[in-house]
């Protein structure tokens, strides 16, 4: 597809379902995850053949021309050049269209005429999120004889297009229902193509398009639909207008919840030692917290309420706040999209476990339940009684169903160490939090191997060298083959390599690990104690991996000087156990263990289970990778061959 088009964004309206908020912000310029909906549009719109983009303003066009020039014209920002897949979007190609009263859906774009006469053009909404794919529209439209292509798809509560068997258009409006027997209902998207001839079916002035597309039936022209139900998100495309506060909260979760995050806080906050994050929690720019708040699935706005006037401890949920005012929402209406059931606790991470947040008298306690054939459920109960025995900070468990393969704990809290560091800190206070981990970690390496004997299960389950093999095929299987597609035809250097790499991984001495002790796997309550979770996967193996799995995490860069300064910390926690230079050597054998099996992980989940998120990891964890490869390059010269081409 060569043809160069043209693109118009219908920025100008006034959002009335959305105020208060549109009395501070425009829609366009709604923040998600730090990105403006505009911005996320025109990503979107950069992957086409794109002549000019048309965009008409009125209410708050100030806010949105100054966000534009910023944004397009400085260099310094990441839309200028707007690259995505090494296509760009230059702040030249942007023409304005101003409206001095609002002209509507169609007189916004007759106003425009002068640029869309040129050729076939795109129509996307400045309001919309979705995975349509635009291009397929495109081919669709072009390779047609429709005046006017529209995207649909099978919403019922906007269902109000009806289209014949063949997808024309008959009718539009609520009021045919049902639709008649020979047509079904449909929505639009707010995504269409046009063709220029459509724009002589619009009045001078203010006007509807829906009008305009009836008046081109009744001429007997073709407005066409490519319905887009099929595939996507849950059997139909991720889509959502933004109309209402609601709806936007959900746009927002949905959007934490598909990068694989129950937190996002903008890297301008400040004042994060007295937030306690819980739920699903959003920071947008410029917050600054003078005095403790806590926070439970909330979105704060840029210039939300975070000064003198919020009282001392105050405690906000299921809401938005903004600048003078809080909107409420139903939890189970908002985020019932973003979990399973609307139950489902956050942060599963890679886990096939379901965690859901329940009430045991006027606690709160988190139920675990695993599958009926899940190996590890055994496992995890006799370990927590054994680590609890000897000061180990897991979570206490209150109620077991052996048969039923559940479980009820204590009630952690939602914040991960990998949360806690979202939020902008000092170095220090980043260096103490570490320690504090550090101490925990030390006691499973000391006072839990020291009476490993009290509990078989783990005594018995060993880290050894045919552990260490499986990792690295893993590696190779996973990541190198299936995420890189690069075939090492079984190579008998490399895996002559990979041999006596694991050959001297399994000979340092060995102690009780956590085998997955990374961030996200350290929970951080609002009480200043830590508790360790995912701890069923234990074995007897270097005590060096797990110092790698929390060090050298891809999750969080570490500085070098202070990651050094936490090895030396931690050692002297357990010195009286190891010889330093051994534990030394092991531990530079054990990160490339781990890099290779967080890789493999990361393949693994992305291309097997389909949650991509975990792909973005993937570069930190390759130069993690990459740099402690080449400090034993003479020592597995193919290996590092191997890696320094992924």
């Amino acid at each position: 597809m060569n043809k160069r088009i043209n693109i118009f964004i219908p920025a100008a309206g006034f959002g009335e379902r959305l105020q208060p908020i549109t009395l501070h912000i425009p829609k366009p310029l709604l923040p998600i995850l730090g990105k403006p909906v505009l911005q996320i549009v025109l990503e979107k719109a950069s992957t086409l053949p794109v002549n000019k983009i048309g965009i008409n303003l009125h209410h708050k066009k100030e806010l949105l021309e100054e966000w534009l020039k910023e944004n397009l014209e400085n260099k310094n920002t990441p839309l200028n050049p707007l690259l995505i897949e090494g296509k760009s979007i230059p702040f030249e190609k942007i023409i304005f269209f101003r409206e001095e009263t609002i002209l509507g859906t169609g007189g916004a774009l007759k106003n425009a005429e002068t640029l869309l006469s040129e050729g076939a053009f795109l129509v996307h909404n400045s309001d919309v999120l979705s995975d349509i794919i635009l291009e397929s529209l495109l081919e669709h439209h072009l390779s047609s004889n429709n005046l006017v292509t529209l995207a649909v798809h099978d919403y019922p509560e906007f269902n109000n297009v009806i289209v014949d068997e063949n997808g024309f258009v008959k009718a539009v409006g609520a009021g045919f229902k049902p639709a008649p027997a020979d047509g079904k209902r449909t929505a639009f998207t707010g995504i269409a193509v046009y063709e220029p001839d459509f724009l002589k079916f619009l009045p001078e002035g203010a006007s509807s398009v829906v009008d305009a597309w009836l008046k081109a039936v009744n001429a007997g022209q073709k407005i066409g639909t490519l319905d887009v139900s099929r595939g996507g998100f849950e059997n139909r495309p991720y889509w959502s207008d933004l109309g209402t506060p609601e709806a936007y909260a959900s746009a927002v979760f949905d959007a934490l919840r598909n990068d694989g995050e129950t937190v996002y806080i903008h890297p301008s906050t400040r004042g994060c030692k007295n937030i306690n994050l819980q739920g699903y929690v959003v920071i947008e720019e410029g917050r600054v917290f003078y005095q403790n708040i806590s926070l439970r699935n909330c979105i704060l706005l840029p210039s939300s309420l975070t000064g003198g006037e919020i009282p001392s401890n105050a405690a906000f949920e299921n809401c938005i706040l903004g600048p003078d005012f809080k909107i409420d929402f139903l939890e189970s209406e908002v985020l019932a999209a973003t979990f399973e059931d609307g139950r489902k606790l956050p942060g599963a991470g890679g886990s096939d476990k379901k965690y859901y947040r329940i009430k045991r008298g006027k606690k709160s306690a988190v139920l675990m339940q695993c599958g009926r054939d899940d190996p590890d459920f055994n496992r995890q109960m006799e370990y927590t009684k054994f680590f609890r025995m000897h000061s180990i900070p897991v979570p206490e468990v209150w109620e077991v169903d052996f048969d039923e393969k559940s479980a009820v704990f204590e009630d952690a809290g939602d914040t991960s160490l990998y949360n806690w560091l979202k939020c902008p800190r000092e170095a220090a206070e980043i260096e103490r939090m570490y320690e504090k981990v550090i101490d925990a970690l030390a006691v499973f390496h000391t006072a839990a191997t020291d009476h490993v004997s009290d509990c078989p299960l783990l005594k018995n389950r060993i880290f050894d060298y045919e552990y260490f093999r499986w990792e690295t095929d893993y590696f190779v299987e996973r990541f190198i083959e299936d995420i890189k597609g690069i075939k090492t035809a079984d190579d008998p250097t490399l895996k002559s390599e990979l041999n006596r790499l694991a050959f001297l991984a399994d000979s340092f001495p060995k102690t009780v690990i956590h085998r997955d002790f990374q961030s996200q796997n350290v929970m951080v309550p609002d009480d200043g104690s830590l508790r360790i979770i995912d701890y069923q996967g234990a074995r007897m193996a270097p005590p060096a991996y797990d110092v790698a799995s929390l060090l050298w995490d891809p999750y969080y860069r570490l500085e070098d000087h202070v990651r050094e300064r936490l090895v030396n910390y931690y050692f002297r926690k357990i010195e009286d156990t190891f010889d330093e230079e051994n534990f030394r050597e092991s531990l530079r054998i054990c990160r490339l263990q781990r890099h290779m099996q967080a890789l493999g992980a990361y393949g693994f989940l992305s291309s097997v289970k389909g949650k991509k998120y975990f792909l973005k990891y993937v570069p930190e964890g390759l130069r993690l990778l990459k740099e402690d490869i080449a400090l034993v390059k003479d020592d597995y010269p193919e290996l590092y061959k191997v890696i320094m081409r992924l």
